[in-house]
């Protein structure tokens, strides 16, 4: 179903859409793997190019350019960006999981491996330990995690099709809280979020010193934590989150995953929202079939150049 104006939606749609460069892996190979993964499901998905944060394959761009919603756990790497970047946190930080965490009348008790010893950072973003961020959340002022959201393109609509985010300023510490958890006072278009992850993509692309425990979080959040079902059967490793957001409409769930691959080099983010759904258990295995495709495209793709130049 199309907006309102549907000639300008798919005028937007036009000029969103990325055009692969010779070399680069074809957008009708993703596009098909999109298709069939979110097929039957309700919520939306897209992949960009890190390099131009262009979407080069769709399911439902219009879901993704304006539901608003809760974003859960997956708005945590940029609560821990803003922790890093402001010298509230280092990597080397470590607290025990509480595993019993109630906020202001949310329950949010950690449903991760009890591992028996203090989380650093990375660890703490790999097992998406609410007892960590929620503790390490109040080194923030609110206004500092607020700026960051904004400046992380949370409240940003960059056409006339799209919605914007919306990010609230903190009245109280329980509110600061569920912020930096995608609880409460965050909402976020699908789109803007997989653009704010690619922007993470881009920093990791980078080698920021000062955030290697974000980007050391996200791989092993697939390698071994929550995000683990986004891991594809191949030698590509992808980095990543996972999210299970409060639904406003009733007392069910909303799952997130956007991730980037490969995770040491990334080319492409992967984000799928689904309705009614959970992170590490749904949206996390639509992610793997497109990340699967793209690595056996991309693999398919280096043999033909390899053939090539030995002609």
């Amino acid at each position: 179903m199309l907006l309102n104006g549907s000639w300008r939606w798919l005028a937007v749609v036009g000029l969103l859409a990325g055009v692969p460069a010779a070399g680069q892996t074809s957008s009708s190979v993703l596009q098909k793997a999109v298709s069939q993964a979110m097929r039957g499901q309700s919520g939306t998905a897209l992949v960009l190019r890190v390099s131009s944060e262009r979407i080069i394959a769709s399911y439902r761009l219009e879901v993704a350019a304006r539901r608003v919603v809760y974003p859960g756990s997956s708005i945590k790497p940029f609560t821990l960006m803003a922790l890093l970047e402001s010298g509230k946190l280092d990597g080397q930080t470590a607290l025990v999981c509480k595993r019993s965490v109630s906020i202001a009348g949310h329950e949010l008790n950690c449903t991760h491996p009890d591992v028996k010893q203090p989380l650093d950072a990375a660890a703490a973003l790999a097992y998406s330990c609410n007892s960590y961020f929620t503790t390490v959340a109040l080194r923030l002022t609110p206004a500092q995690l607020h700026d960051s959201f904004v400046a992380d393109g949370f409240t940003s609509a960059t056409s006339m099709a799209e919605a914007a985010g919306q990010v609230a300023l903190a009245q109280s510490p329980q509110q600061l809280q569920l912020e930096a958890i995608g609880e409460w006072g965050i909402k976020v278009t699908p789109l803007e979020l997989a653009r704010a992850y690619a922007r993470i993509a881009q920093l990791a692309s980078a080698h920021d010193a000062k955030l290697q425990p974000l980007f050391e979080g996200l791989q092993q959040s697939v390698a071994y934590g929550m995000g683990h079902a986004a891991q594809p059967e191949s030698a590509m490793l992808v980095a990543g989150k996972t999210g299970t957001a409060p639904a406003e409409e009733g007392a069910w769930t909303h799952a997130w995953f956007a991730g980037y691959a490969p995770a040491e080099n990334p080319e492409i983010v992967v984000l799928v929202f689904l309705e009614r759904g959970h992170g590490g258990a749904e949206a996390a295995g639509v992610a793997r079939e497109i990340f699967a495709a793209y690595a056996q495209s991309r693999g398919a793709a280096g043999t033909a150049t390899n053939k090539a130049g030995q002609r």
